[in-house]
C-alpha cells in the first residue's frame, strides 16, 4: 500500500505530515504531489501555502495556520473562498486532529522537512495519542537545500563533521560544543541575530577569520548571499545596507567553515549566477499563451509577470463561421489551417456548441503555424499533418505547403479560421499555390482592460527589469492600457517590425531575437543578461538588476 493512500474509516481520517521544502516549488517530491492530490483538507504554514495549494484538487478545504506569539491562529478558505476565524485556544495539533474527523484525509504541510525544520513531532504524538493514523512525507530541509542553492557544499571527499544549530533555542553547552569543533556548522537564524550567533561561536573558540556565508530567501529568486567571516559578518550586513532593517526578523541559513569561503563559492554559485536571476520580466500575453515562455524565463532565474494586452471576443457576425464548421462535416474542405491557439479555441468552442468533437476532422488535413498551436490541437485530440519545419509563421507555413494537384487532391478548398486583424500573407500564398480559400473571421481581438494600478505603476516607474514584445500590437496595446515602460527597463523585441513600432513609441530597443520565435527572444534576453553580469563582475562592481538603476531605488549589493 502506498504511504499516500492510508485508509480513511468512517470514524476517523488520516494525516500526512508533508515537507514542502525551503521555498522553490520545484523541490516538492513526487510523493508530496501525490498526497496533495488526494487530500480532502490542506493545513499549511503561510510560507508554503502557495507552493502546495497548486497541487491540491479543486474544492479542497484549506486551513492557513498563522503562528502567533502564543498559539496558532487559523484562517479557513473553502471552495467559495470565504474566510472565518478560529478561537486562539485551538493549537495546531487540535486543528489537525479535528480536521481528520469524519473520515477525511488531511495533509499538514510545513516549511522544509517535518523532522528537522519544525516541531511537527508534537502534532504527530497528539495524533498517536488520539488514535489518528498518520504518515510522514519527508521534504528537503532548509538547512540542506539553502546551502546547495547558495553554492556551499557541506561536505567534501575528505568528509567533515556537520552540525545543525537553531540559534533561537541553542544552549550555552551546544555553542561550546560546536565552537570547539572544526567541522561545518549550519546555523538557522534571522538577519538581525546572525551577528550574535557568530559572536557566540567566536566566544566558544572558533577563530574570527573562519569563513561564513549568510543566505536569505534561499531557493527562491529573492535569494541573496553574503560572504564574510565570523568576525566581519555584522559589518558586512551593515555596509550592504541590509541592517538595520524592519525586515531583520527574516530567517536565514548561515554556513560556517572552510566550504563557505568566497573563492570556492565564486565557482559553485550556480543559482544566483543565472543570467536573469531575480529579474522581473513583463510578458504581455495571457497565462495560456505565455506558459512555455514563462517556464523558459524561470529557467534563467527570472520572475515572469504575465499581462494580457488583447482580449478575444466572438465575431460580430457568426454566420460565416457556422457555415464553415458545417462545411467541415459535409466534406467541403481538403485542409484546415490554424494560425494561432485562439483559432483552435474558437473552432473547438463552435464544435462543442454543435455537439461535435475531434472526430469531425476525419479525412481532413490539418496545418498548424507553430509548436504552440500544434500543442493546442493535440490537446483537442487532433495531430496536425503539417507544421513548418523552419520559421514558425505564415511565411514558414507556405514554404512547406504543397501546391494543389487535381490528381491527388479531390477537393481544392482550404478553411482558414483566423483573427479579424490577420494579414493577407497566407491567403495570397495559398491562392498562388492553386488553392481556394475560405477566409473566415473566427474571433475578434480587442484591447484588453488595463492591468491593476500596482502593475501600471511598476511599468511606468521602472519596477520591471525587462519587457518582452512579441508583436507590434503588443507594443501599441501595452502602451495604450498601461503606459510607456521606464527608460531603465530593458526592451526586447521579437523582430525588426516590432522593434520599429517600439522605437516609434519612444522606446529604446536593447535586445532583438535572431529569428521570429518567442523562445529565441527569451534566449536573446538571457544572453544580454549574461553579458551584463559578466561586465559588472569584470569591472569589480556589484551585480545589479536594471530596475535598481532607477532614481530612488535602493541599490543592493549582490555577491557573485
Amino acid at each position: 500500500m502506498s504511504p499516500t493512500t492510508l485508509p480513511a474509516g468512517l470514524e476517523h481520517g488520516s494525516v500526512t505530515f508533508l515537507g514542502a521544502g525551503p521555498g522553490d516549488p520545484g523541490l516538492l517530491t513526487l510523493r508530496a504531489v501525490q498526497a496533495l492530490a488526494n487530500a480532502d483538507v490542506l493545513i499549511a504554514e503561510p510560507e508554503v501555502l502557495d507552493v502546495v495549494r497548486a497541487h491540491a484538487r479543486q474544492g479542497v478545504t484549506v486551513l492557513d495556520t498563522e503562528s502567533g506569539p502564543d498559539t496558532p491562529q487559523l484562517t479557513v478558505v473553502d471552495g467559495t473562498s470565504t474566510t472565518a476565524g478560529a478561537p486562539a485556544s485551538r493549537d495546531a495539533a487540535h486543528i489537525v486532529m479535528e480536521a481528520a474527523r469524519s473520515g477525511r484525509r488531511v495533509v499538514r504541510a510545513v516549511t522544509g522537512d517535518p523532522g528537522l525544520d519544525t516541531h511537527a513531532a508534537e502534532e504527530m504524538l497528539a495524533c498517536a495519542a488520539a488514535g489518528v493514523p498518520f504518515e510522514v512525507v519527508p521534504g528537503i530541509a532548509a538547512a540542506v537545500g539553502v546551502p546547495a542553492y547558495a553554492g556551499v557544499p557541506l561536505r567534501d571527499a575528505q568528509g567533515a563533521d556537520v552540525r545543525f544549530v537553531d540559534a533561537a533555542t541553542a544552549s550555552e553547552r551546544l555553542w561550546t560544543e560546536v565552537g570547539a569543533s572544526d567541522g561545518t556548522v549550519v546555523v538557522s537564524s534571522t538577519l538581525d541575530s546572525v551577528g550574535a550567533a557568530a559572536s557566540e561561536l567566536v566566544a566558544a573558540g572558533r577563530k574570527p577569520d573562519t569563513p561564513l556565508t549568510v543566505t536569505v530567501a534561499g531557493t527562491t529568486t529573492r535569494q541573496r548571499t553574503w560572504c564574510a567571516t565570523l568576525g566581519t559578518i555584522a559589518q558586512t550586513l551593515k555596509q550592504a545596507k541590509v541592517l538595520p532593517s524592519p525586515e531583520g526578523g527574516r530567517p536565514v541559513i548561515a554556513v560556517v567553515g572552510e566550504h563557505s569561503a568566497a573563492a570556492q563559492r565564486d565557482q559553485l554559485s550556480w543559482f544566483e549566477s543565472k543570467p536573469l536571476f531575480g529579474w522581473k520580466v513583463l510578458v504581455p500575453r495571457t497565462k495560456e499563451q505565455a506558459a512555455s515562455l514563462s517556464d523558459q524565463l524561470r529557467s534563467y532565474g527570472a520572475v515572469p509577470h504575465e499581462v494580457p494586452t488583447i482580449a478575444v471576443e466572438p465575431p460580430r457576425t457568426p454566420q460565416q463561421m457556422e457555415r464553415a464548421v458545417k462545411g467541415l462535416v459535409t466534406g467541403r474542405y481538403e485542409w484546415i489551417a490554424f494560425t494561432s491557439v485562439n483559432a483552435v479555441k474558437a473552432v473547438r468552442e463552435k464544435f462543442e456548441e454543435y455537439g461535435l468533437d475531434a472526430r469531425a476532422f476525419a479525412g481532413i488535413k490539418v496545418a498548424a503555424v507553430g509548436e504552440q498551436t500544434a500543442k493546442a490541437l493535440v490537446a483537442f485530440g487532433v495531430k496536425p499533418d503539417l507544421v513548418p519545419s523552419g520559421e514558425q509563421s505564415a511565411a514558414g507555413l507556405l514554404e512547406d505547403w504543397p501546391p494543389y494537384d487535381p490528381v491527388f487532391d479531390p477537393i481544392d478548398r482550404v478553411f482558414l479560421p483566423r483573427a479579424d486583424i490577420a494579414t493577407e500573407t497566407l491567403v495570397a500564398g495559398l491562392i498562388e499555390l492553386g488553392w481556394e480559400v475560405d477566409d473566415v473571421t473566427a474571433y475578434r481581438t480587442v484591447r484588453a482592460s488595463p492591468p491593476p494600478a500596482e502593475t501600471r505603476e511598476a511599468i511606468k516607474g521602472g519596477g520591471f527589469d525587462a519587457v518582452l514584445f512579441t508583436s507590434s500590437s503588443t507594443v501599441r496595446n501595452l502602451v495604450g492600457i498601461a503606459g510607456k515602460p521606464h527608460n531603465v527597463t530593458v526592451i526586447a523585441c521579437i523582430g525588426p517590425a516590432t522593434a520599429k513600432t517600439a522605437e516609434e513609441h519612444g522606446l529604446r530597443v536593447d535586445v532583438m531575437a535572431p529569428e521570429p520565435s518567442v523562445h529565441k527572444l527569451a534566449e536573446a534576453l538571457a544572453d544580454f543578461g549574461l553579458r551584463r553580469r559578466a561586465a559588472a563582475v569584470e569591472a569589480g562592481g556589484p551585480v545589479t538588476r536594471p530596475s535598481e538603476r532607477r532614481p530612488g531605488s535602493r541599490r543592493r549589493r549582490t555577491t557573485t
